[in-house]
């Protein structure tokens, strides 16, 4: 842990920044499935769904950006190297060898589901620990994969 003025109990910077690389991990993950969806995606709705992918991939990108930023904040270092979130994500192993629209499509909103389901735990966790702005980070960032979740389930058939 680095030095830092940020005013909230130093005992509770150590499991913040715990859990944040913990998400960290599992934030990287999604984007690089949204990159492996969107380069091997294939069918009619090709443009459509390519596109969207790639527009899913940069807002994950940006949740990983505000974990890691958020832990460096707190005098930690953000663990975001790719070998290291490949180690540690907890999410399903994307697929490969899938190329139709539909299989992507329930990949995709597999790994966004149990990564939102993932950030809606650590709010819990972060306010266990005393940590409401961590907890709000992380609410921030649940709103956000909901949000993506929303227009990738969209492409699936209405039953």
């Amino acid at each position: 842990m680095q030095p830092t003025r940020n005013t909230l109990s130093e005992n509770i910077h150590a499991p913040s920044v715990g859990l944040l690389n913990r998400r960290l991990a599992a934030a990287i993950d999604p984007q690089a499935q949204m990159k492996q969806a969107h380069w091997n995606v294939r069918g009619p709705g090709f443009i459509a769904i390519h596109t969207l992918f790639d527009k899913v991939a940069t807002e994950a990108a940006g949740f990983a950006d505000l974990i890691a930023e958020r832990a460096g904040g707190l005098g930690g270092t953000a663990q975001g190297a790719v070998r290291n979130a490949a180690e540690r994500s907890f999410l399903t192993r994307y697929p490969f060898g899938i190329a139709n629209e539909k299989d992507h499509v329930f990949a995709v909103s597999g790994a966004l589901a149990a990564f939102g389901e993932s950030t809606r735990d650590a709010i819990a966790e972060a306010a266990t620990y005393g940590d409401p702005e961590t907890a709000d980070l992380f609410t921030e960032i649940s709103r956000g994969v909901d949000q993506q979740l929303w227009p990738v389930e969209s492409h699936r058939a209405p039953q």
